[in-house]
């Protein structure tokens, strides 16, 4: 179905913000409609057969009517072009509709719990009919479907807002077969377990809503951009001739589809200033047109033709390589003096390294003047890493 409306509402030849927003938009609306039809039908269901069970699990789709609700105007909201207050765009409007959908389960699994307990101190039998059998059956049907269609758009559009609504989705299908388990379980052995079912429907529910929350949060704290994103990145870069490496790769998101992104580019110290300038331009011009990111490019020399400085910045890699092989070395530059010569550099040391960052620095110091000469210091500067 999704498909179908796909083709009316949806132009791919769009920009991709646009195509991101109609997706959003349409499986909003079906999400609604679907979870609507959903809690009427289990509501009857629920009533007819005095099950706490399946009522609770009408009302968890009435959640879901109003979660999909949502996820329909984040992404209206999110789709808004960029103003004087939010020069970036509000792209990160999705991520915060993607946490309240996530709130909105955590409490429906509380409720839920909460409610099942009171059945389990307090049972009561429940009727079976052949219609709320059918009803649930039907249901298990819709919500694998509306699992598939938002797992399928939310790795189209890389969302982890609709990401969040097909594990929601996953979950009342789980849901939903424990309770018609349960509710044949009664009437073909007598026992009551429709509350311990609702329990279970409950933590099924909860856990599911924590998943969700940690999805959509990490985007909002800062984490490190996709490997194939920047695979992509240093890809491009490289593959210019005159650009010898890249490194201090900063991925800053503002939404999905909205990312800018920092490097630094090493370039021959002796190139001429201009052509190289005139590459970055190039280069970040590029970036914008295949990745759609803004780029800002820092040139770093590096001293190619001197023979006694590349044979020392070897041995340094060799040394840091020594204490860590995730640590690697760059902006490398000897200074000689009269006395002593100066290596400086920069160290990346990855987060949760073995050693403390002084440690680090205090064993390379002392590596370089046993291993290369006690009249060679390091001037060195951390990085950390930001990327996978």
């Amino acid at each position: 179905m999704i498909t179908l409306l796909a083709r009316f509402f949806v132009h791919e030849e769009d920009s991709p913000a646009e195509v991101r927003e109609r997706y959003g938009m349409l499986c909003g609306l079906v999400g609604i409609f679907l979870n609507i039809i959903l809690f009427a039908g289990k509501l009857f269901a629920g009533r007819m057969c005095h099950s706490i069970a399946i009522t609770a699990d009408a009302f968890n789709n009435l959640s879901d009517a109003g979660s999909s609700a949502v996820t329909l105007v984040g992404f209206r909201l999110a789709g808004q072009k960029p103003d004087t207050e939010h020069p970036f765009g509000h792209g990160r409007i999705e991520y915060v509709s993607g946490l309240i959908v996530s709130a909105a389960i955590l409490i429906m699994a509380v409720e839920l719990i909460r409610d099942s307990v009171g059945k389990i101190i307090n049972p009561q039998a429940t009727d079976f009919s052949l219609v709320s059998a059918g009803i649930l059956l039907a249901s298990i049907a819709v919500k694998l479907y509306m699992s598939y269609y938002n797992r399928k758009v939310g790795d189209k559009l890389d969302s982890a807002a609709m990401r969040a609504t097909a594990t929601d989705s996953l979950s009342d299908m789980a849901a939903t077969t424990v309770v018609l388990i349960a509710m044949l379980i009664g009437h073909y052995t007598g026992l009551y377990i429709d509350g311990w079912c609702g329990v279970l429907v409950g933590g099924f529910i909860f856990f599911a809503g924590i998943s969700a929350a940690r999805d959509t949060l990490n985007p909002l704290l800062g984490q490190p951009p996709e490997e194939d994103f920047v695979r992509k990145i240093s890809e491009l870069v490289t593959g210019h001739e005159g650009i010898m490496g890249i490194h201090d790769l900063v991925v800053h998101d503002y939404g999905p589809g909205r990312q800018m992104i920092s490097l630094h580019a090493e370039v021959p110290a002796d190139a001429d200033i201009l052509e190289i300038h005139d590459l970055i331009d190039r280069i970040e011009l590029e970036l914008k047109e295949k990745l759609f990111c803004e780029t800002v490019i820092h040139m770093d020399p590096i001293v190619t033709k001197d023979e006694a400085t590349g044979k020392t910045r070897d041995k340094v890699k060799e040394i840091v390589k020594g204490i860590g092989e995730e640590l690697s070395i760059h902006d490398f530059r000897m200074v000689p003096g009269p006395s002593h010569t100066n290596l400086i550099f920069d160290v990346v040391i990855p987060f949760g390294f073995k050693m403390e960052d002084e440690d680090v620095t205090k064993e390379i110091q002392r590596r370089i003047m046993h291993e290369i000469g006690e009249n060679y210091f390091a001037v060195i500067q951390v990085d950390k890493m930001y990327v996978k």
